[in-house]
């Protein structure tokens, strides 16, 4: 008996994240008939799972019925966001270090991506970019680094729902030229913001191999400095840095 118990509550534990992975994939917001389609749960099961996590704020029902995730995600995402940059932390110093340029690393969170850690430049050089920022995927090199782990129906589906504002003449405006970029970005195995968030500066990104959540690493600096040059020392190194990232998020 103790052990269908355990076994049973095993299974509810992971019939639980297979709701709220289902929501986030969504966008964030879903019909309890498309959690169904989308999995193999009986409705009664879907529905309590749900009430269950409505009431412990981990999920809500929007007034039109929709099933979206709760508040309390948000601090157990923050906390465990602070934890990978944490643990990216000396391969970000490393890189810093050896290239002289901001190095950074982030997340997708939704349909965005959010900054979870930053060493900067050695220089002093504003960046656009802080810790806990959240920004668009298709004009940021770690945004496209991600993009183009995932298959062109989640891509699509992501800028479709953030949409594709062009904060520079440089920026992607339209699926089709992003779609284009992203396939570059899986031939040479790293991302290029080319002024494309913000002029006068470049990155180049490279994502975190089987990250538990789709994840890059990048390298920035005024474009005077981060050239080609820059990237056929940075490009080995990234390589380098997002490997060893990659190995310390199995153990």
């Amino acid at each position: 008996m103790a052990e269908r118990s355990a076994g049973s509550g095993v299974q509810s534990v992971e019939r639980v994240f297979e709701l709220l992975e289902l929501i986030a994939d969504a966008g964030g917001a879903v019909t309890l008939s498309e959690l169904a389609a989308s999995t193999s749960l009986p409705l009664p099961t879907i529905h309590r799972l749900l009430r269950t996590l409505v009431g412990r704020g981990y999920a809500r029902q929007l007034p039109n019925r929709r099933y979206a995730l709760g508040p309390k995600l948000i601090r157990l995402g923050e906390g465990a966001n602070l934890q990978l940059g944490a643990l990216a932390m000396p391969q970000l110093k490393g890189l810093a270090d050896d290239l002289g340029e901001t190095s950074n690393m982030a997340v997708l969170d939704a349909d965005m991506v959010v900054y979870v850690a930053q060493v900067p430049s050695r220089h002093s050089m504003r960046m656009f970019t802080e810790v806990g920022r959240r920004v668009h995927t298709h004009d940021t090199g770690v945004g496209k680094a991600i993009l183009a782990q995932l298959p062109e129906e989640q891509v699509r589906s992501i800028v479709g729902r953030a949409g594709m504002p062009t904060p520079t003449g440089h920026s992607l405006g339209s699926v089709d030229a992003l779609l284009a970029d992203l396939d570059g970005i899986r031939e040479r195995g790293y991302s290029v913001d080319e002024q494309e968030q913000e002029l006068g500066v470049r990155c180049f990104a490279m994502a975190v191999p089987n990250a538990p959540t789709p994840s890059a690493v990048s390298v920035s600096g005024p474009v005077s400095r981060v050239d080609e040059a820059f990237a056929d020392r940075a490009v080995p190194l990234l390589r380098e840095a997002v490997e060893r990232i990659s190995a310390e998020l199995k153990r």
